[in-house]
């Protein structure tokens, strides 16, 4: 079911319900445009912040990410967890050289992709600045079920909860 017969979101609104289905989800799909004009995806780690429109994360200045994006800022990150429900977010990727910015999102976690830690000369801060975004909201894993069965025997489409389009 989705909500396009109900009045849109605010911005407000669709900040906070994108808040509450990203917050905990671990790994974001970037889809970017490659520097030869091909979409691509990879997975990013989030950030554990609150989502207000930004989303930061931590790539390699050698990623076909970061020299793609210089070039086509434009991407996409989808969210997913079964049961919870789905984000497709899009926005304008920004490359940002910011030490405070970095100390706040160090986990050592990177040190595996980075081995001279904070210091090194390949880490580039990423800011995605939302745009607009898609999302799902799922009534729960078992409820999702029940409801596909429910259709199944009576003909009916199933309810998945709720869907919307926010401007951000």
């Amino acid at each position: 079911m989705t909500n396009s017969d109900q009045a849109q979101p605010t911005r407000e609104e669709g900040v906070q319900t994108i808040a509450k289905l990203v917050k905990g989800i671990k790994f974001a799909m970037m889809a970017f445009t490659t520097e030869a004009g091909h979409m691509h995806s990879q997975p990013m780690t989030t950030q554990e912040q609150e989502f207000d429109g930004d989303v930061w994360f931590i790539g390699s200045k050698k990623s076909d990410l970061v020299r793609s994006v210089a070039a086509k800022p434009q991407v996409n990150l989808s969210y997913s967890e079964s049961g919870k429900g789905y984000v497709s977010l899009y926005g304008d990727a920004e490359l940002i050289e910011d030490a405070a910015k970095l100390d706040e999102l160090w986990s050592d976690m990177y040190k595996a992709y980075f081995p001279e830690g904070k210091t090194d000369p390949d880490i580039q801060l990423i800011k995605v600045e939302a745009k607009g975004a898609h999302y799902w909201e799922s009534d729960g894993k078992l409820q999702g079920l029940f409801q596909m069965a429910k259709a199944a025997v009576t003909g009916s489409r199933p309810n998945h909860g709720d869907s919307a389009s926010v401007e951000l």
